[in-house]
């Protein structure tokens, strides 16, 4: 009992290290400073208060760091450094989550950005412009394709190969309809055809094309849902069995069949989890 007193005062130490750097920072000895030589002290109430700073502090952090936090607060109640070592191994594999995340929502803003561009060029050669001058207006104002336009406004500016142009920025994740536009430019261009009728058919093609991938995600939400809620459950057991007075906790992390029992879970816990959302993703992906 003496080492596990010892192991709970040694996270307690960290959890105190940790609120003291957020709510003071590293530099608080040049705040103190700055405060002094210009008059305006803590005492006059000037500046936020130590808590709210610490708010900032904390929604500066990224997702995955609240892992950390959390496997604290269960060594904290358990008196065990394993929830700790747990919480920092699921860093890593949290900050994959929220980059893949990231990537999939600049997809579809890619996706989004060249659908109106596919629309506002076909209004501007409607309107009378010719299609690279049209290119230039509609391109200025697209903003979801980022700094790749600018070789395709330099292309359509100088009178350089606006197809291929368009051709290497619908490389990019989400821009695969750039390469459409880039056919129907070059047929336009080299054959005389309609480039208005072409971008309104280009258009309604990857409109009906998002439309199918949300329809899709919306009937696979529940499924991904259901896998989520199950691999919840045992926490809730967990819960459950504390609110009794068995302290599942005290078993799991410190007794030779508990730990077995808590490795062994979390192993197929994680596996069944991961074998639903590849399930999920396969059929996002057919």
């Amino acid at each position: 009992m003496t080492g596990m007193g010892q192991i709970a005062a040694g996270v307690g130490a960290m959890c105190a290290g940790a609120a003291a750097w957020m709510t003071g920072g590293p530099s608080t000895t040049a705040r103190r400073a700055r405060l002094l030589f210009t008059g305006a002290g803590e005492a006059s109430g000037s500046g936020p208060p130590p808590w709210t700073r610490a708010c900032a502090r904390a929604r500066r952090l990224p997702a995955e760091w609240w892992s950390v936090a959390v496997g604290m607060a269960i060594a904290l109640l358990g008196a065990s450094v394993l929830p700790l070592l747990a919480g920092a191994g699921g860093v890593p594999l949290l900050r994959r989550v929220r980059l893949a995340r990231e990537a999939r929502l600049a997809r579809e803003r890619r996706g989004e950005a060249v659908i109106a561009l596919c629309g506002a060029l076909a209004g501007e050669v409607r309107a009378g412009h010719q299609p690279g001058e049209a290119l230039l207006r509609v391109a200025r104002d697209c903003g979801g394709l980022g700094d790749a336009r600018a070789t395709v406004l330099a292309a359509a500016r100088f009178g350089g190969d606006v197809p291929r142009a368009l051709a290497d920025l619908a490389r990019q994740p989400g821009a695969g309809g750039l390469s459409g536009l880039a056919a129907c430019w070059r047929v336009a261009v080299d054959r005389g055809a309609g480039l208005a009728s072409g971008l309104d058919r280009l258009e309604a093609a990857l409109r009906a094309e998002r439309d199918q991938r949300a329809d899709l995600r919306a009937q696979l939400a529940g499924a991904r849902s259901t896998a989520v809620l199950l691999a919840g459950l045992p926490v809730l057991g967990l819960l459950l069995g504390t609110g009794l007075g068995a302290h599942p906790l005290h078993v799991l992390l410190h007794t030779g069949a508990g730990l077995a029992c808590l490795v062994l879970g979390g192993v197929l816990e994680g596996a069944g989890l991961w074998w639903a959302l590849r399930i999920v993703r396969g059929a996002e992906a057919a």
